[in-house]
């Protein structure tokens, strides 16, 4: 029987993420696989020291990539591979990525690195930014999940405080879809096809995520939104993802991130379709 490992952070208390273990787990343990829930801490990176009982395979909920790194060098086979993980835990060094294989996606800036006791202020870079992408515009910090630090900037104030306050962080510059305002579509890819799909809106915040107090319906997707979700998880080698699109000048999707450790709750509840259980039967075949 094979076994595998459900990573999760224990540091973060929310019940969502422990949900999302469970989901996982008895996928496996339906597909008969032998299966336990591990919170990252519980697993000891000892480097001068074997990895007792060590699983066939991990499905890593985390973003703790030193962890997955150290349990891939072991020889275990990980899910999402910890290069993954790391290129989609940082949305700068994602943008770049899917800059590199032509996905479409909003205008974008990558801002330069600023030591947190220095600053380019009157340097004429951030008049740049503004000539080019306008106002309002997006900034996004290169950490945050849920919709979280992200920013509509309205006002050259607003966006002054904004940069004199992310001295020091990885940040992305992202023009502002209009026509998206409030509404996105969440995809899941498992190995490179789309499982399940929602529709997700806001009245209340430019962002759509239900974390934020969107609601979410299921929606069937153009052959165009399929073909770009997928090649944006290709384009940043996720084997799992949830691409989010925002809808364009007429509709066209573009893409505003690929999360490599997508929640699967939602799209469940709203869906029918447990991501889960898709997850583990490619593992499965992959592994065969």
């Amino acid at each position: 029987m094979k076994s595998c490992w459900i990573i999760y952070n224990g540091s973060l208390t929310s019940d969502k993420f422990r949900d999302q273990a469970e989901l996982m787990k008895e996928a496996a343990e339906r597909a008969g696989v032998q299966a336990f829930i591990k919170k990252n801490y519980e697993v000891l990176m000892n480097l001068h020291e074997e990895l007792a009982s060590p699983p066939h395979f991990v499905v890593f909920l985390d973003k703790d990539i030193l962890l997955a790194t150290y349990l891939k060098n072991a020889g275990i086979a990980v899910f999402n591979d910890p290069v993954v993980i790391e290129t989609c835990d940082n949305k700068a060094k994602q943008y770049i990525q899917l800059a590199t294989h032509n996905i479409p996606m909003p205008e974008t800036i990558i801002a330069p690195k600023v030591y947190p006791n220095f600053t380019i202020e009157g340097s004429g870079y951030y008049e740049k930014v503004l000539e080019t992408l306008g106002l309002p515009l997006i900034i996004k910090e290169g950490h945050g999940s849920f919709g979280m630090k992200v920013y509509l900037i309205e006002t050259e104030k607003d966006f002054f405080e904004k940069v004199d306050a992310l001295r020091g962080v990885d940040y992305v510059f992202q023009q502002f879809i209009a026509t998206s305002r409030g509404r996105d579509i969440r995809v899941n890819i498992v190995g490179g096809e789309v499982v399940a799909a929602m529709h997700r809106s806001s009245q209340t915040d430019f962002r759509a995520n239900i974390t934020n107090g969107g609601v979410a319906t299921v929606i069937e997707l153009t052959k165009e939104q399929q073909t770009i979700a997928i090649r944006a998880a290709e384009a940043v080698g996720a084997e799992f993802a949830g691409v989010d699109l925002l809808f364009g000048e007429n509709e066209q999707p573009l893409v505003c991130e690929v999360n490599a450790a997508a929640h699967i709750r939602n799209i469940y509840t709203v869906t029918g379709i447990n991501v889960a259980d898709r997850m583990i039967a490619y593992i499965l075949r992959k592994l065969s």
